[in-house]
């Protein structure tokens, strides 16, 4: 293990952004910004595509991170960030050094899946990654940032081999038993997806051993959540996306709990070949309510195309979860199709009036092809903890299917997108494309300020 002076953060280069929409389609009332693009050359990726934004905010401050040049069987070049101090209005980017050989010098041939979290007892801010050698993982590691999410330290050491879909969530509750511990999820596919976790109680500088719930749970595309208690709540993804499942520690990490059923899921396929798994998007609010937000097809006549439903917890506690309800953003009878959602949920509110904000793409029509469907993205609140919704605002679109990175899996915009509440508003971020350019795509990061009236 280095020490923390060898850790000293390396400083990559960034740039101010304040790019003029123009390579991607917004409906006449919403803004886009641009917050990245996709600076690389090497042959063996694809360019310029950028995809799969994860997103968090800390007061003011909110820092995405996404991959960076595709690889069609894994991967990316490096992982990219954009991070604001003003809420969203100004942003700046850059790539994470050391990860990959691709920029500042990194040990690893690709990197994959980022998540972002920050921890307020050590000032940390974090962004998880899956690391590659050639296209097979090689583990997880964490970057770390201690001036805002300006700079990033050489990444540190979660865990080696096989993992995929990690996550990351810090304990920021000061009144928890367990304030400043930080929470590491991945699965092992090598091991029939087997769930793991592990713990840092230094600000990500070490990282304990790997553990197993109780029941030795198999899924993928965990999203942990911290309860003010400092009880940690794990939705998740059953391996054969037949359902949505979660478990828990209520020790700070020490042991983990038996998993149980939050639902079933039934599913229909997104036409195209987009790639769009039904992986959960979970949060929390105030209280510790956790919601947990999938796409979904059971309300829907032969289950022709997906809404996007939702479970909570209920006022009796874990281990107990809400009926599925149906988030109605068009009518059971609509041709439409949603899928990859991205929920926010104010952390200052609770109950009856929680406020949420939930991006996602969709298509028009459901039953499409590769050259005949359009991929847009849409957005819907909620002023009262999801009791009724709002209207669908589109906020980008439409996009081609031949305009985003080609993986082994069907093109890709990104397994997962992210929302996030920060000065009273909720900034999404997610990929949008424009037709392809001297042979190279128009893949980028994009956000916009949405408040809530």
């Amino acid at each position: 293990m280095k020490t923390a002076a060898a850790k000293a953060l390396l400083v990559s280069s960034f740039m101010i952004v304040s790019l003029a929409v123009g390579t991607a389609s917004a409906s006449a009332n919403v803004a886009l910004k641009q917050l990245s693009t996709d600076p690389f050359t090497n042959s063996t990726s694809q360019h310029r595509t950028e995809v799969e934004p994860d997103t968090y905010a800390f007061g003011s401050t909110i820092v995405s991170a996404f991959q960076v040049g595709r690889f069609f069987d894994g991967g990316a070049s490096d992982i990219g960030f954009a991070t604001s101090n003003d809420g969203g209005a100004t942003w700046q980017n850059g790539l994470l050094p050391a990860l990959t050989r691709f920029f500042g010098g990194g040990p690893f041939d690709r990197a994959s899946d980022p998540s972002v979290t920050f921890d307020a007892r050590h000032g940390v801010w974090l962004i998880s990654s899956l690391v590659l050698r050639g296209n097979a993982a090689a583990g997880v590691v964490v970057s770390r940032s201690t001036n805002g999410g300006h700079t990033w330290g050489a990444p540190v050491v979660v865990t080696n081999g096989s993992s995929d879909k990690n996550w990351i969530v810090c304990d920021n509750n000061a009144a928890s038993p367990f304030y400043g511990r930080c929470y590491s999820q991945w699965d092992q596919p090598s091991n029939g997806d087997l769930m793991r976790m592990s713990t840092s109680t230094n600000g990500g500088l070490s990282w304990g051993p790997a553990l197993a719930s109780a029941d030795g749970a198999h899924g993928l595309g965990g999203q942990p959540v911290v309860q003010p208690n400092g009880t940690v709540i794990v939705p998740f993804a059953s391996a054969t996306f037949g359902s949505i499942r979660s478990f828990r520690s209520v020790d700070g990490g020490s042991t983990w709990r038996v998993s149980v059923q939050v639902s079933g899921v039934a599913r229909h396929s997104v036409a195209g070949g987009l790639r769009s798994p039904p992986l959960p998007s979970a949060e929390i609010d105030s209280t510790g309510k956790v919601y947990v937000v999938w796409m979904d097809c059971r309300f829907r006549v032969n289950c022709s195309s997906n809404d996007l439903v939702m479970s909570t917890t209920t006022q009796a506690g874990y281990p107990t979860w809400s009926p599925v309800t149906r988030i109605p953003i068009d009518a059971t009878t609509s041709t439409v199709d949603h899928f990859i959602p991205g929920l926010a949920v104010d952390r200052g509110s609770a109950g009856a009036t929680a406020r949420l904000g939930l991006a996602y793409y969709f298509y028009p029509t459901a039953a499409c092809s590769f050259s005949t469907c359009q991929l847009d993205v849409g957005y819907v609140y909620s002023h009262n903890g999801g009791s009724t919704w709002s209207l669908p605002t589109q906020l980008a679109g439409p996009t081609a299917l031949s305009w985003i990175a080609s993986t082994s899996q069907g093109r890709m915009v990104g397994d997962y997108i992210s929302s996030s509440f920060t000065n009273g508003g909720v900034r999404p971020v997610f990929a949008v494309a424009s037709a392809p350019s001297g042979g190279l795509f128009n893949e980028s990061m994009f956000t916009t300020s949405l408040a809530l009236p």
